[in-house]
């Protein structure tokens, strides 16, 4: 009926700026291997937190630059939507880990009360810095590309969620050097896994969502059903499923009933024309999937379907 069911797109906001994300993700996880030796050197719990922090920023940005290309990977008949949906099972794993930083974090946090150990401000402090310097140059790398692209926004939250944690392990490690106060650093490292532990909660309910194939968010299942009984021929509506395949791309379905006499060629036509319309421009959803039914057959279906 001459209806455009391509659903193939081209380079995505996100994709436009791939180069400035994988230049982020080499400047996160490069800090993050020296905030890790600097820790096993300093025995600070602070900046081991902090080298906690830029993995789950890594990961947030590996999973920014895996939506980019997953989004370029052709559907085969063996997967009809292609591999979107392992955005999502990346998006689960930086959760959990998220969740496992925090635990062992919060874990060594309560074996140190009372018995702080000694800790090298020299190279906790260098650490922290240095964490803190390339966090605001991902930052001024990221800048103009997050207002173009949610998932470039999103890594940029990250960077910046991250920069005040190696401030809080700055503010540690000067608070020890000057006060001699050990505590200064499991405190900071508490602060740092109560900023991570969010974010995890946050990424798994989103996960969990869309794996449960829950209505997306902020799309009213009745406000669409008003749109589409508003369509001219349109008597009914029902089975009407909402899902989301990946962050970015929902999915609509519905059995509409229409006048017998919208059946013919051209009728159905106009029918499916605005529903996809209204569909795409009200809601943001392009994948709509309608079976037109004819109201004489639909009233000897069962009421459960009304």
């Amino acid at each position: 009926m001459g209806h455009d069911h391509n659903h193939a797109h081209g380079l995505t906001a996100t994709g436009r700026h791939r180069g400035r994300l994988i230049a982020v993700l080499a400047i996160t996880l490069s800090v993050m291997l020296i905030q890790m030796v600097g820790s096993l050197l300093s025995g600070s719990l602070a900046l081991l937190a902090d080298a906690g922090h830029m993995l789950s920023d890594a990961a947030g940005v590996f999973i920014a630059l895996m939506a980019s290309w997953i989004a370029a990977l052709p559907a085969s008949d063996l997967r009809t939507y292609g591999y979107q949906r392992a955005e999502v099972l990346a998006a689960l794993a930086n959760a959990l880990i998220l969740v496992a930083v925090s635990a062992v974090i919060f874990t060594e946090a309560i074996r140190r009360i009372g018995s702080a150990p000694e800790v090298h401000t020299d190279i906790m402090l260098y650490a922290a810095i240095l964490g803190a310097a390339a966090n605001l140059v991902s930052l001024l790398i990221l800048r103009r590309a997050q207002q173009e692209s949610l998932n470039v926004r999103g890594a940029y939250l990250e960077v910046l969620g991250d920069l005040l944690g190696s401030f809080a392990v700055i503010a540690a490690a000067l608070v020890i050097r000057f006060t001699g106060y050990l505590a200064a650093d499991t405190v900071a490292s508490v602060i740092i896994a109560l900023m991570i532990l969010p974010r995890a909660w946050h990424l798994l309910r989103d996960v969990v969502d869309v794996l449960l194939e829950a209505t997306p968010k902020g799309v009213e299942v009745s406000m669409i059903r008003e749109h589409i009984l508003s369509v001219a021929g349109v008597v009914t509506v029902h089975d009407i499923h909402i899902w989301t395949i990946t962050s970015g791309v929902p999915v609509f379905s519905a059995h509409v009933v229409v006048e017998d006499e919208m059946l013919s060629a051209k009728g159905a036509d106009q029918v499916l024309d605005k529903l996809t319309t209204c569909l795409g421009s009200h809601f943001d959803t392009e994948h709509c999937t309608f079976q037109l039914e004819p109201a004489s057959h639909y009233e000897h279906e069962s009421p459960q379907h009304a």
